[in-house]
């Protein structure tokens, strides 16, 4: 071994219970280093006795692309949990002052590694969560841009996952499967081959995340998200997006034109869901889990179905389709329904929405933004 050169390596190997080879499998990445557990190593190595634990502190976050539709909404619900100074949410964009004013927010470019690293030192960052990305319509057509901040941009944040022995969460998604994969249900464990640069990012991801924790003991975490329905964040490109416009729509100006076939069928969850399931599978214990990417599910409707359900509550929606040939083709590629029973068994995973309770929460609290901001109702 090198000297100089400290290894990041699981506490249950630290504790001889490394079974996957004898120490000289653990080599460092080219050009950098690896620190983790110095002190707990030199006393195993030695005769002590060892002392006991010190109690475990809240986790210290930071979010990356933490503006997008998913960042925000996270980053309140761990301060909550966890304090708002331990939770550092960060993007390239301008934050708004509501952000502003609700917690740490700093610059980060993820494709920036010297940057990133000292935002990891100096904040004493524990937990990594990764929400950087180009979405799937976005991402072709711009595949150059796509590659560079979905792959590249992961690359940096799993060596300073690797560095710094953090846990690191980055999400997957229904696009990481493609036409050849079983569409109903999509088993965890599959064939793949998307057919996009964002779903073929989003294999890349899992893959090399699954292999660091494999060679190296990185707490690699990963989700497949459904398409993600919420208020909050207009829609950033992706092809599920038609789920979150519909309502803004039913409620402005009573008609909504779809992008998408009436019977496409997909994956969808609201997003307190989403929230509450990232939480509750960062804080499982290592030892729980079976897999490091697991499928998350709640329910799974079409457009038609969706219009419908709302129709119930505003019977005067008139839906028109005007299939975009990008995006269909897309959705045909993806899966109809998500297999999450590895999810369900192993940490506990239930949604507690579904369509039902989705369109109700969604109508009602776009028609309460809509009336603070004093916008016409429809």
């Amino acid at each position: 071994m090198q000297s100089g050169v400290r290894l990041c390596v699981p506490t249950a190997s630290v504790l001889g219970l490394f079974c996957r080879g004898c120490w000289s499998k653990m080599r460092s990445l080219p050009g950098r280093s690896f620190s983790c557990l110095p002190k707990q190593m030199s006393r195993w190595n030695s005769q002590e006795t060892p002392s006991p634990p010190p109690p475990e502190e809240n986790p210290r976050v930071l979010i990356t692309g933490g503006l997008g539709q998913l960042g925000v909404g996270l980053a309140q619900l761990l301060r909550q949990k966890f304090g708002t100074e331990n939770v550092i949410l960060s993007d390239i964009k301008k934050p708004p002052p509501h952000v502003v004013s609700s917690g740490p927010f700093v610059y980060a470019d993820v494709l920036d590694y010297k940057h990133l690293r000292e935002l990891v030192v100096n904040n004493r960052v524990t937990w990594l969560i990764h929400y950087s990305a180009l979405l799937s319509a976005v991402g072709e057509a711009n595949v150059a841009l796509a590659r560079k901040i979905n792959i590249t941009g992961l690359h940096n944040v799993l060596d300073l996952a690797l560095e710094n022995c953090l846990r690191l969460f980055v999400p997957s998604t229904i696009g990481a499967f493609g036409p050849s994969s079983p569409r109903d249900p999509a088993p965890d464990l599959c064939v793949q081959r998307p057919r996009t640069i964002y779903g073929v990012s989003k294999v890349h991801g899992e893959l090399m995340g699954e292999y660091l924790h494999h060679k190296y003991g990185l707490d690699f975490r990963c989700l497949r998200y459904p398409g993600v329905i919420s208020v909050n964040t207009p829609p950033g490109g992706g092809t599920t997006d038609y789920a979150v416009q519909i309502f803004h729509d039913a409620l402005s100006t009573g008609h909504h034109e779809c992008y998408l076939r009436p019977d496409t069928r997909l994956p969808m969850m609201h997003i307190s869901d989403c929230h509450r399931a990232t939480i509750e599978f960062m804080q499982a214990p290592e030892c729980q889990l079976s897999l490091r990417t697991y499928n998350i599910a709640a329910m799974s409707f079409t457009p038609e179905e969706v219009a419908q359900e709302i129709r119930k509550h505003l019977p005067h929606l008139k839906v028109t389709y005007n299939p975009d040939s990008v995006r269909q083709t897309i959705a045909d590629s993806w899966p109809v329904r998500f297999d999450d029973s590895n999810a369900r068994r192993d940490w506990g995973w239930a949604p507690a929405f579904g369509l039902e309770e989705l369109v109700s929460d969604m109508l009602r609290s776009i028609r309460d933004m809509r009336t603070n901001e004093g916008l016409p109702v429809s």
